[in-house]
């Protein structure tokens, strides 16, 4: 019995379908994705002239690379466009969906490749979520040449990588894409679309900050004002930000851009720029980031960066983390701004840091070294009889209410921990150890 064939109508439902799936829209990024490695934009340090990758290309010997860089760099552009630039077979993997038994299926295929005389770029997307047991999966298939792996990440590789994978494999930074590189995708689309963005100057540039060096993100936005503009229709940057209802900044609590900003905020208070640190703590607050972290890293400061420079500090910082759990958001977020202007404009010192630090690591090294007997109690007939007590004089029954006596355990002798700058408040507490350090010179 012969196969039965499609029926007039069924068989035109068919063609009708697959030239449906060739004149479905696809989105702005895909349709504008480069087809060669000199058509991405943003990572000239990379694909230049003088680039790594131009490099291994011209020696058409590539090794295994980790790509790390922020959402929209190009990494997965980039990796398949190598994988054509060299006559490699490209299979891909997520570290998100696939497991041991993908690994294994992807390892086996290379394998066969390799006997038909055909290499394999496997590209695997976000590596750093592997586990350790998967990450040294690929040791022995990197080392034989049975791959070539290509890692994507957006996390710092030195954490979130094995040491073994990360000696086989060579680390290439994607940078975040500047306005201009950014500037060149409207550019690119404007070309492709045949039209102009409905935007004026200050929009534009506007519409560039939101994609906040992700490119996909970019070409995203574009398409969405050109969705959204009427005919003739000219979007002001306020009425861009109206209609876009703006895009969340990129900010991972978890990840270096949490890190990053709060070292930014600290750095600029310790600093004393108030208008820096000003802006990290609103970048970070509008990212999402929890106030009261903010306020405790602020309190942290005060003693870290301030200390006795301004004993008002901690006092300040102090107060605006109550006055954020008592008012909330957005009111309280005020109380914090207003205690990092007034830190990062105080008088600075880390004396009191570092005076803490040396007599921790001196307890630390000295061991259970006692006390000298003199100003030790001697509730018992015994322990006065060992001396202690004996010879301790009560400071305020001399002169000055200073005895000038020594309470270093004896074995140690006199050390000195604590070294106030000539600023602020310190200057004041300088003059007192001073003066005593006199006395103390003259009564012994």
């Amino acid at each position: 019995m012969s196969p039965k064939r499609p029926g007039r109508n069924e068989g035109a439902s068919l063609f009708a379908a697959a030239g449906m799936e060739r004149d479905a829209p696809h989105p702005l990024p895909d349709r504008l994705r480069p087809k060669k490695l000199s058509e991405v934009v943003g990572q000239e340090h990379i694909l230049g002239p003088d680039g790594a990758l131009t490099r291994m290309l011209e020696t058409r010997n590539v090794g295994s690379l980790i790509f790390w860089g922020p959402p929209g760099t190009g990494k997965t552009t980039v990796a398949r466009l190598l994988a054509d630039a060299t006559e490699m077979h490209f299979e891909q993997l997520s570290a998100v969906f696939s497991g041991v038994a993908d690994l294994k299926k992807a390892f086996d295929a290379a394998r066969a490749r390799r006997e038909m005389g055909k290499g394999t770029l496997l590209f695997v997307d976000e590596v750093h979520r592997f586990n350790r047991a998967q990450q040294d999966s690929f040791l022995p298939v990197m080392e034989d040449g049975t791959v070539v792996l290509v890692g994507a990440t957006t996390e710092n590789p030195s954490f979130e990588l094995n040491a073994a994978l990360l000696s086989r494999a060579r680390v290439l930074v994607f940078h975040s894409l500047d306005h201009a590189a950014i500037e060149r995708l409207f550019l690119h689309a404007e070309k492709v679309e045949g039209r102009k963005l409905p935007l004026d100057e200050q929009a534009r540039a506007v519409l560039a900050r939101m994609a906040d060096g992700d490119g996909r993100a970019a070409l995203t936005l574009a398409e969405e004002v050109w969705r959204a503009a009427r005919e003739g229709e000219i979007f002001t940057a306020a009425q861009l930000q109206e209609v876009l209802q703006r895009r969340a900044p990129i900010y991972d609590k978890s990840a270096d851009g949490h890190y990053n900003l709060i070292s930014a905020l600290h750095k600029s208070v310790r600093g004393s720029d108030p208008d820096a640190a000003l802006y990290y703590l609103a970048r970070m607050l509008d990212a999402g980031e929890d106030p009261l972290f903010l306020a405790r890293r602020v309190v942290r400061m005060a003693v870290e960066d301030i200390g006795l420079a301004d004993p008002q500090a901690l006092a300040v910082a102090n107060s605006a983390k109550d006055a954020f759990d008592f008012l909330g958001s957005p009111e309280g977020e005020l109380a914090i701004a207003q205690a990092v202007i007034y830190l990062a404009t105080a008088p600075k010192s880390n004396a009191a840091y570092t005076a803490f630090g040396a007599a921790m690591r001196a307890a630390k090294e000295g061991g259970s070294l006692l006390p000298p007997k003199h100003i030790l109690n001697s509730p018992t007939r015994l322990m006065k009889s060992e001396g202690y007590g004996e010879g301790y004089e009560y400071d305020h029954d001399t002169p000055e209410a200073f005895s000038g006596q020594d309470y270093f355990p004896e074995s140690m002798g006199r050390q000195t921990f604590y070294d106030p700058p000539e600023r602020g408040f310190e200057r004041e507490i300088r003059k007192r150890l001073e003066y005593w350090a006199k006395l103390r010179r003259e009564r012994k």
